[in-house]
């Protein structure tokens, strides 16, 4: 079933056009981003006249100053910020516009399609390592990082998903990733969860995961895929070829595509070691274990 072709009454979208341009012409000018990012934000929550008096003369109650203290990125923390391998200047950037991204969501205006798709579409522009054409990008998508995720074009990515760019995704052009699917692209080691391993992760052209769906890190969904719904990948999907289940499997080739797959028997391999990333962790790091476990064997 083809989809309707929508579109917003000419003034509002004439006024969304607008804010779209000043935001973008911000976020590539040389503003500081934490300004850009909390000016946008006050405005879109209402608070431009109660954010300017804090910026004045401070005047204002205990709450309203943690309030309008938030819309600004310097003054929160995302999870993210405590990993040890991150690249600290890349990153800075990255969690501003993470900020602006979340925080928009939060807003009315998030569910509004049409201006959340294009607000969302010009952030990914800003954000990612690449971002394609055309991208629609629903509410409550979340991510690591952000700048370690290239995204090729006509990609739909629907509500809740996360992508998990601690090492590094690839998702190609005209994929479809369903509601509450993960795709991530870093492991624990088994023993000391502490130990993080990070991979390459590769959605291929026109592969699609299903709703609730996990890929785990380093694995590769190939062109024109499929996994099914609540499915755990732990393997590669060879193209065009169908994967279902809790560990996933190959199941079939999509009906048509036989001749150019690989059969059955050559599917479900676990090619994982090929994308594993090297990770340098500062000399200086001041490291410290939040459990604080004994991971030693009993002898």
């Amino acid at each position: 079933m083809t989809k309707r072709h929508v579109t917003l009454p000419p003034a509002a979208d004439a006024g969304l056009e607008t804010f779209l341009t000043e935001v973008d012409d911000r976020l590539s000018g040389p503003e500081d981003t934490c300004d850009v990012v909390a000016e946008t934000l006050a405005g879109l929550y209402g608070d431009d006249d109660a954010y300017r008096r804090f910026r004045e003369d401070g005047a204002v109650s205990a709450a309203e100053r943690v309030r309008l203290q938030g819309y600004d990125p310097c003054n929160a923390t995302l999870e993210s910020e405590y990993y040890a391998e991150k690249d600290e200047e890349t990153f800075e950037r990255s969690k501003h516009l993470q900020w602006l991204w979340r925080q928009f969501d939060a807003t009315p205006m998030a569910d509004n399609v049409e201006f959340a798709l294009r607000f969302r579409a010009m952030l990914a522009n800003h954000l990612f390592a690449e971002a394609g054409e055309n991208l629609r990008l629903f509410k409550g998508i979340t991510m690591t990082y952000g700048h370690n995720i290239e995204m090729g074009d006509n990609t739909v990515v629907h509500d809740d998903v996360h992508l998990d760019d601690r090492g590094r995704l690839t998702v190609g052009s005209r994929v479809s990733i369903a509601d509450d699917s993960h795709v991530y692209s870093h492991d624990h080691d088994i023993v000391d969860q502490t130990e993080i391993t990070n991979f390459h992760t590769l959605i291929a052209d026109d592969a699609r995961l299903g709703y609730d769906s996990m890929v785990r890190a380093g694995v590769r969904v190939g062109e024109n895929a499929m996994v099914g719904a609540r499915s755990l990948l732990q393997r590669d999907v060879p193209d065009h070829h169908v994967a279902v289940g809790t560990p996933a499997k190959s199941v079939r080739v999509k009906p048509g595509w036989e001749s150019v797959a690989d059969p059955i028997e050559n599917a479900n391999e676990d090619r994982r070691d090929e994308r594993r990333l090297a990770t340098d962790l500062p000399e200086d790091l001041d490291e410290f274990d939040e459990f604080g476990r004994d991971r030693s064997p009993p002898t």
